[in-house]
């Protein structure tokens, strides 16, 4: 909608404009208007990152947590996957352009290659901390099944614990629980943790590929940045390298002005006195 908007804004206001300046502007329009929504998008990833944290948390603190936790925390995932294709998706249509793009050397392309770079690495960074986030969840919610396993007389190691969180079935390990009351309420903890994982393990390697594909984009761009960076110094050297020029230019300019003006008077005076000098010689005669 807001881009149908702009595109009608531009096609009304700018008849008088020929058609090959008003496709570039609608262009440069609709590429800045991507690359805000991309920003935009990766800032509400990291906010839902926070907020699942927190829901982490709240999880790990609880023996039996709340169903509506589990599902608010359901629906946040949902969400950072959305909102993470849709960000990958759009950073590789941007990266298409840009080596479509490639052959005519602008300011404007190195001005979008450099954003490019920036949202890609700015993107990373984000789904990195949600994954660090993912993995600390699931190692304590390993720790928390190995605990109520202890208490109920079954001790297990990080090894047979993984065996049984791979094969998707906690019975492995609780079929012979005591039937009392407190081993009652670790069997039914045990059994939702295990649910835990599980789910969180298929959302981790849905967003795999996605943040590996990012992951070599981003490390593929470090040598484009770098010349960009590089670029930038060499252009503010030369920029200081032609004040200073100036500066002299102005300064050796204004020292000429004066050396002609002293000259001039000079040559002014010596006229002067030679004119004296014949007016006297004429009158003596």
């Amino acid at each position: 909608m807001l881009l149908d908007g702009i595109l009608q804004d531009l096609s009304v206001n700018c008849h008088s404009v020929d058609k090959p300046i008003l496709l570039e502007v609608r262009q440069l329009d609709l590429v800045g208007i991507e690359i805000e929504e991309t920003r935009q998008n990766i800032d509400k990833i990291s906010e839902h990152v926070e907020e699942a944290k927190k829901l982490y948390s709240i999880i790990l603190s609880a023996p039996i947590p709340e169903p509506k936790t589990k599902d608010d925390l359901e629906q946040l995932t949902t969400e950072i996957k959305k909102r993470a294709n849709n960000v990958r998706n759009k950073l590789k249509s941007m990266e298409r352009h840009i080596e479509e793009d490639e052959v005519r050397s602008s300011a404007d392309l190195r001005i979008r290659k450099s954003q490019h770079s920036v949202l890609s690495r700015k993107f990373v960074e984000v789904m990195t901390k949600y994954n660090e986030a993912q993995v600390d969840f699931r190692e304590r919610s390993k720790g928390r099944i190995q605990r109520q396993l202890e208490i109920t007389g079954k001790k297990t190691t990080d090894e047979e614990l993984e065996e049984m969180l791979e094969s998707g079935n906690p019975a492995i390990f609780t079929s012979g629980i005591m039937d009392s009351q407190i081993s009652k309420q670790a069997l039914s903890e045990i059994e939702g943790r295990h649910k835990d994982i599980v789910r969180l393990e298929s959302s981790i390697k849905e967003l795999h590929d996605m943040f590996v594909d990012i992951a070599m984009l981003v490390e593929n761009q470090g040598e484009m940045l770098d010349n960009i960076e590089l670029n930038v110094m060499h252009t503010v050297d030369h920029v200081e390298k032609a004040r200073e020029e100036t500066k002299r230019a102005v300064k050796y300019q204004g020292q000429a002005r004066k050396k002609l003006i002293i000259i001039i008077v000079v040559v002014v005076v010596l006229l002067g006195i030679l004119a004296l000098i014949i007016g006297l010689s004429v009158g003596l005669k």
